[in-house]
């Protein structure tokens, strides 16, 4: 790093001040603990599931989760004021072997040696889980979900095209549950309503006696949660007679009273608000570890409490940021284990729990409040991948906090990400979402959005759509040139066709078709979700569910919209651009020499050639060329229109919606997707990365930032409300001075209220510093990069993942 840039990015951590020295402390010991695996929860729930075989599966559920709530291993650290965890130890991944134990005992043996996302395992949890495995052979999700599946899509899931690998292997989740009414009346009201609801049932009509079970489910798992959070009142005041220290007696005391109090009952104070949001953030981690589970609008719900006790003078503001902080040092501590593949798309072991602040009340008045720049200082200064933050942008967002936002992002750890209320809530609102609700979205995961405490499971994340893998199945008659097999009924190949229409028309069917079996996947995964692992506290912390008496996959969210996730969309349209542009236009080579150039990876002097013409004299996406622009946009339109014909599980069961809708992010799928994607026509090499999101394909802008924002603008983004992920790269010295700040400000204020952009987010940190990094990674330890639309640690990442982000071009500003 130069003395310039290491100078700047001093200044920039001190205008955001320091993290007190326990909390420093505390931050320092999470990230140095290796994670391991953890086998405990494994353990309770076989336990669990082995007693209660004869239950019906909501019941089993709600059994197995107070079990191990019950049971597993609890410890409150030195440093924090936040108590709960979710394993054994900070950081260690538990295993969930309802859905699954096939992954974890074939890498048993290989999860410390992974390029990426590298896990330590014990001989003796080994054992354990191998001790275990009888019990869940043919026992699980994973194996039901295949069992389910139609003979004409398995040769999808047999090659992984759809990428389905994370919907089996772990809970949903992609959500956020109602923390407002959590704090505000307390689990108490959910099972007051409960028993009202199980009392009035007539269980006399069929339908009903699922409903009793559900309604017994939730109160056996409210008074799990309650025992839970009295475990750590107690632990805390047995440490609380051992300690000397006469300030950390007082905290452990109070640590007590607020486990004894919440989240059971409502809160009072912001220490009890913070507390209780933890408690239940955690604990549905626990449930299911499904991720992108997300706190919504944060500073929205837990402002009442900061005032109160700040017009009391019951907390200091600096108290307040240290609560903060202790938050979202604890939120790293949660961790995942994914499968070797699944880690292709997921790379860097995110959890992607997303902090929404700013945006709009719902009575249209800016939201932004006092507590919305602690929460912009707090993560300033804690400087961690997790929990990942978004700012809401609209026309009328306070200037003050529009700078301090770019001040956070200056940083150079990838946060905060915008997404854009002037497009995201009309487009709620045309998709049938009620206003007040809709101007109360917030963002979940990475890019995508949902109503908090109302919207059904994985607003998106279902199956991946490799947009340039489907290219060239289509020039080749259906059948995948990797594999070799079938994947669609085919439309000619590629060297018989006469003109650039004959192309456009096979992509148009041969999309619908492969589209179409996505679905079939989809639904089969979703119903079997739904019949073997309901989550129940998931369930009755979002509306309209107790009201119902229906869990999420049963139809019983207010609202339920979907997305599946469309990879390589540069690379559509660049590769559309080399055809129609060099082989019907220009003549410049044949069908035949470029299928050739394809299937031989341009080797060879005149594929080379081939490839030269392709990357030179080519308009591409991401320079605002309509000639480019315009072919992604129509091509992409088939897959909105032919979407749209196919509700979910949950239509016509409750929800408002009930269907599908398109999304861009990625996540790292496009290096995991790369790696089974030969070479495709824009001049890209086989098994390298794709484009991710929809940011142009890497050194392919090269008209600076305004011709990729107006480019990516051109999109159907009303259409694509799973999200239209744009990750952008600048060089930290370009953002130096005062004015170069308020130039990108001014930039995002035209993407936003002209061009109606749905999303942007920033990598700010040099190529010299990566690079270095990769040759002296223990020189860089806290180096965060924005992957797709999540942070992770670089070193966490594997060599084909941080040479993608590399090698993304460098605006100035």
């Amino acid at each position: 790093m130069s003395t310039a840039v290491a100078t700047q990015d001093h200044v920039n951590r001190k205008h955001f001040g320091d993290l007190t020295p326990r909390m420093n402390q505390y931050r320092e010991e999470v990230l140095d603990k290796k994670p391991y695996i953890c086998a405990e929860r494994a353990i309770l729930a076989t336990e669990s599931y082995k007693r209660h075989q004869n239950e019906p599966n909501l019941l089993k559920r709600a059994y197995m989760l107070q079990n191990i709530l019950e049971h597993m291993s609890i410890y409150i650290e030195d440093e924090t004021l936040i108590v709960g965890n979710q394993a054994k130890s900070n950081k260690d991944a538990p295993i969930f072997p309802e859905y699954t134990l096939e992954f974890v005992l074939n890498e048993l043996d290989t999860f410390e040696k992974r390029d990426g996302d590298v896990f330590y395992i014990t001989e003796e949890t080994k054992e354990q889980l191998r001790s275990i495995a009888p019990f869940w052979e043919n026992n699980n999700l994973r194996a039901r979900a295949g069992a389910m599946l139609p003979e004409e899509v398995k040769v999808y899931m047999e090659s992984g095209f759809f990428g389905m690998e994370g919907k089996m292997n772990s809970g949903d989740a992609h959500l956020a549950v109602n923390y407002e009414k959590v704090l505000k009346y307390g689990l108490r009201d959910f099972e007051e309503r409960t028993k009202k609801a199980k009392a009035a049932l007539d269980l006399t009509k069929p339908e009903n006696i699922h409903k009793y079970h559900f309604y017994r489910a939730v109160l056996i798992v409210i008074d799990a949660v309650r025992s839970y959070a009295m475990r750590f009142s107690q632990l805390a005041k047995e440490k609380a007679v051992q300690t000397q220290d006469a300030k950390r007696k007082a905290e452990l005391l109070e640590i007590s009273r607020i486990c004894a109090k919440v989240p059971y009952e409502k809160a009072e104070t912001f220490h009890e608000a913070i507390q209780s949001v933890w408690f239940i953030q955690l604990i549905l981690q626990i449930e299911s570890n499904g991720h992108s589970l997300s706190y919504g609008r944060f500073d929205q719900y837990m402002y009442p409490y900061y005032r109160h006790d700040i017009d009391a003078g019951i907390i200091a503001e600096d108290q307040v940021i240290e609560l903060l902080t202790n938050l979202w040092i604890k939120t790293l501590t949660i961790n995942k284990v994914r499968s070797q593949s699944h880690t292709f798309s997921s790379a860097g072991s995110p959890l992607y729990q997303n902090v929404t602040i700013g945006g709009q009340t719902t009575d249209k008045k800016d939201a932004v409040n006092d507590l919305s720049f602690l929460v912009l200082r707090s993560v300033a200064q804690t400087r961690l991948p997790q929990p990942n933050l978004t700012v809401r942008y609209h026309k009328n967002l306070n200037p003050k906090f529009m700078n301090e936002a770019i001040e956070v992002m200056k940083l150079g750890f990838g946060m905060p990400a915008f997404n854009n209320d002037e497009i995201i809530i009309p487009s709620f609102i045309k998709f049938g979402v009620k206003e007040e609700d809709a101007y109360n979205y917030s963002a979940i995961g990475c890019v995508e959005t949902a109503v908090p405490g109302k919207w059904g499971y994985r607003c998106t994340g279902m199956s991946y759509i490799n947009f340039a893998k489907i290219l060239m199945i289509t020039m080749n008659d259906g059948i995948d040139p990797v594999s070799r097999k079938r994947y669609a009924q085919g439309h000619g190949h590629f060297t018989q066709m006469q003109s650039f229409d004959d192309l456009l028309q096979a992509w148009d069917q041969t999309l619908r078709e492969l589209t179409k079996m996505s679905v079939i996947v989809e639904n089969v995964v979703d119903l079997a979700i739904e019949s073997e692992v309901p989550d129940i506290l998931c369930s009755a912390l979002t509306d309209d569910c107790i009201a119902r008496g229906l869990t999420l996959k049963e139809g019983g969210a207010v609202y339920d919209y979907i997305s599946a996730l469309q990879i390589g969309i540069a690379n559509l349209a660049d590769s559309l651009a080399a055809i129609k542009k060099l082989v019907f236009e220009e003549k410049r080579f044949t069908t035949e020499q470029l299928w050739d150039a394809l299937i031989h990876d341009w080797q060879g002097e005149e594929n080379e050639k081939i490839r030269e013409l392709i990357i030179e004299e080519v308009p591409k996406y991401g320079n605002d060329e309509d000639y480019v622009d315009q072919l992604v946009h129509d091509a992409y339109e088939v897959y909105i229109d032919e979407i749209k014909k196919y509700p979910n599980t949950r239509y016509g069961r409750g929800p408002i919606g009930g269907i599908r809708y398109s999304g861009t992010s990625s996540i790292s799928a496009n290096v995991g997707q790369g790696k089974g994607t030969m070479a495709t026509p824009d001049g890209r090499k086989a098994w390298s990365p794709l484009a991710e999101g929809c940011s142009p394909s890497h050194n392919m802008d090269q008209h600076g930032p305004t011709a990729v924002l107006k480019s990516v603008a051109k999109l159907p983004t009303e259409d694509i409300l799973g999200g239209v992920l744009l990750n952008q790269k600048v060089n930290p010295q370009t953002l130096a001075k005062e004015e170069d700040k308020q130039k990108l400000i001014m930039l995002l204020r035209t993407f936003f209220n002209t061009l109606k952009g749905y999303h942007i987010q920033y990598n700010v940190v040099s190529r010299e510093t990566l690079l270095d990094a990769q040759k002296h990674p223990e020189k860089h330890r806290d180096l965060i990069v924005r992957v797709a639309g999540y942070s992770a640690f670089f070193n966490a990442l594997s060599k084909a993942t941080q040479d993608d982000i590399i090698a993304r071009t460098e605006h100035v500003i």
